[in-house]
Formats: structure tokens, C-alpha cells, sequence
């Protein structure tokens, strides 16, 4: 039987099962967010004001700020230069303005560089153990400290999907099925 693309390996070198343990939180968060018009991607439940589509967003901006721009100081890709930085959410404001297909492609897109990041970095003599690019607060921060960060942030913005895709249409589960992918 085949294994489906996000169950991490059952035994190896800890960096790598950490590594595949934020990718499975990846493939779920997507899975949680896929196939929804703009209306789906803009209900929010109770008091909080998360849409999956702000989700998306957010997402996308952590991916290309953590393992972009502070692990190896790399530039923002363009389409941030849209967003207005006064406002501490723009990210999720911003998603309100921008088309399904904008939202899903952007993050496919912000997960697959930071996906070439990790083999590059899974790939280097010191593995995560390699100082990032950027200090911080003063002092000099491994890279797994931000995989670590990353992998916080999609526990936590998982659980959020998980709650408001089913109030969109139901849609419940741990894993996707094994033979989804995205946008298909």
C-alpha cells in the first residue's frame, strides 16, 4: 500500500521528521481551506473575525517571512508590495480583496520555495542546527528555531481552518483522503 505524500517516515533523523511534520500540517491546512468560492473563504464563526481565506494569507506572508526573508534574507515576493503595512492585519484584510484562485496559488506557491528552502537546508553540513541569516533580539537563531515557529503557527491555524470549514460545508477530518490534492 502506498503511503500518502504527508505521513511523515516512521523512523529517521529527527531533523527530517520534524521537517515532515510541519509539511503534514501543511497538506491538512490546504486540504481544510480547498475548493471554496469567495463566500466560503470569507465565513467567519462566533467573535472571531478568521476567515480561511485570512488564513491562507497569513499563512503565505509566515512561509515567505520565516523561511524567506529571516533564514537566508531573501526578498519578499512581489505581490507583498500590495499590501499596506500600516495595518497590523493586513494580511488578512487583504484577503477579502484578492480572488480564490490569487489566495491558493500564492500559498502553493509560498509552500513550495519554502519546501526547496528545506531540502537545501536539510542538505547543508549542520542541517537545522545552520545559524539563520537574521539575529534575533541580539542574538544568533538556529533554523530550527523557525521551523520550530512554523510548525507552532500550523497548529494553531489548522485547528482555526478546521473549526470554520465546518461551518462552511461540513467538511471534517483529521488527514485528507489519500489521493487529494490540491485544487483537484
Amino acid at each position: 500500500m502506498s503511503r500518502a505524500p504527508w505521513e511523515p517516515p516512521l523512523a529517521g533523523p529527527a531533523d527530517r521528521q520534524l521537517v515532515a511534520s510541519l509539511d503534514r500540517m501543511r497538506w491538512t491546512f490546504r486540504w481544510k481551506c480547498d475548493g471554496l468560492d469567495a463566500a466560503g473563504l470569507a465565513v467567519s464563526i462566533g467573535a472571531s473575525s478568521l476567515t480561511l481565506g485570512g488564513l491562507l494569507r497569513h499563512l503565505t506572508l509566515v512561509e515567505d517571512s520565516m523561511l524567506g526573508e529571516r533564514l537566508d534574507s531573501l526578498p519578499f515576493p512581489a505581490h507583498w508590495g500590495e499590501v499596506d503595512w500600516d495595518d497590523p492585519d493586513a494580511e488578512f484584510h487583504s484577503a477579502a480583496t484578492l480572488p480564490p484562485a490569487q489566495l491558493y496559488a500564492d500559498y502553493d506557491a509560498a509552500v513550495e520555495r519554502a519546501r526547496a528552502w528545506m531540502v537545501s537546508a536539510l542538505a547543508h553540513p549542520e542541517g537545522l542546527d545552520a545559524p539563520s541569516a537574521k539575529e534575533f533580539d541580539g542574538q544568533v537563531v538556529s533554523r530550527r528555531r523557525f521551523v520550530c515557529d512554523l510548525l507552532e503557527e500550523y497548529g494553531r491555524h489548522t485547528g482555526h481552518a478546521d473549526l470554520i470549514r465546518e461551518a462552511v460545508d461540513g467538511r471534517t477530518g483529521e488527514d485528507p483522503p489519500v489521493d487529494w490534492r490540491p485544487g483537484g
